[in-house]
């Protein structure tokens, strides 16, 4: 089967956007090599991707050619522009020339930068992942592409199956790295029970009480210093621990520290 240059360019790009689960995961860098994918894949002049969290814009990233007019048409479009209205509507914008949006006072301070950018049009898709929005993928053009009769040309749905992929392989790293922080919780969780119950085993052969009066020594001591119960068990365990002040803290017959 043949298949062309930009079905196997695009066929990489999507597996790259799509590939997060990576140690030191930079997002930026991550979504700048996303539209320089697609700044080759669609000729453009240059693409930008705007992450928004409840309608906050929390990051914004643009292709390595011409970067900084990315972002410039980026952050113009604080009082709406493309991006947004992609985002707001959860479906792309389609293809618009940036002087006719212009005359029409549609997105006029995103469209005077534009124009002072010498950039032709502009469409831009949403990056979400089933029902999630996550933000926008944002191409600027030197030219308008061609539309199509069933509704969005064949730019425009590139420029969607790479946001797609892109949202998931961002839903994917927050699951990721919230799985890896839940596991390292349960794990120094573990880690701290562990200590104090060796801690605890330790003071009671020691002392000659019972497993219960050790432990309450150990707690009263760390309650009373203002320190982790499992930092004061690593000094028992070390044998670095003030034996006598932890044993003043050991209940008498009475319940109360002795």
């Amino acid at each position: 089967m043949h298949h062309s240059t930009r079905e196997l360019r695009l066929a990489t790009a999507l597996v790259a956007a799509a590939d997060t689960l990576a140690e030191g995961f930079d997002a930026t860098a991550h979504l700048r090599r996303v539209a320089d994918h697609c700044v080759e894949l669609l000729a453009a002049r240059a693409v930008g991707i705007m992450l928004i969290d409840d309608g906050r814009t929390v990051s914004m990233a643009g292709s390595s050619r011409q970067e900084e007019v990315a972002l410039d048409l980026l952050a113009a479009q604080h009082g709406g522009g493309p991006c947004l209205e992609s985002y707001g509507s959860g479906k792309p914008v389609p293809p618009v020339s940036i002087r006719v949006a212009h005359a029409d006072a549609r997105w006029p301070d995103f469209t005077e930068r534009a124009l002072g950018h010498d950039i032709a049009g502009t469409f831009a898709v949403p990056l979400r992942r089933r029902e999630t929005l996550l933000g926008a993928l944002n191409v600027f053009v030197p030219t308008l592409p061609n539309g199509s009769p069933h509704g969005y040309g064949s730019d425009v749905l590139v420029a969607q199956a790479l946001a797609d992929a892109t949202a998931v392989g961002l839903q994917n790293h927050r699951s990721y790295t919230q799985y890896r922080t839940l596991a390292r919780q349960l794990q120094e969780a573990l880690s701290s029970r562990v200590s104090i119950e060796q801690a605890k085993g330790m003071l009671a052969e020691r002392w000659g009480v019972g497993a219960d009066q050790a432990f309450v020594a150990l707690r009263q001591y760390a309650r009373r210093r203002q320190l982790p119960l499992d930092r004061v068990a690593q000094t028992v365990i070390e044998r670095v621990a003030d034996d006598a002040e932890l044993r003043r803290e050991a209940p008498g017959p009475s319940g109360r520290p002795s």
